[in-house]
């Protein structure tokens, strides 16, 4: 049986074939004008997980950065780096694009 992923996974949009999955496909996160500006502090250095869960309250939702910041963050974690500039999307748009 394939396994089955909630909304906010970053493998819910991802090909299953039987028990497994494909490479990892992130669901766009489009441009808001609400978007905010954010540089990555010490607080949260290689720490997506927690950035994710000060501000949408889920610490699964790590991949929304590199998603919406795609050109800046190619690795998820490590260009999660102190002094890294990146957009933010807001609450109420991401879980609008995320179908909640």
């Amino acid at each position: 049986m394939a396994a089955e992923y909630d909304k906010y996974s970053a493998y819910y949009t991802t090909e299953k074939f039987g028990r497994f999955l494909d490479v990892l496909s992130y669901r766009e996160v489009p441009r808001n004008k609400n978007d905010r500006i954010f540089t990555v502090n010490a607080i949260y250095e290689f720490r997506p997980d927690l950035l994710a869960n000060d501000l949408y309250g889920r610490s699964s939702l790590w991949w929304v950065f590199s998603a919406r910041n795609p050109n800046v963050i190619k690795d998820p974690v490590f260009d999660f780096y102190r002094g890294q500039v990146i957009y933010l999307p807001n609450n109420e748009s991401l879980m609008s694009a995320l179908g909640t």
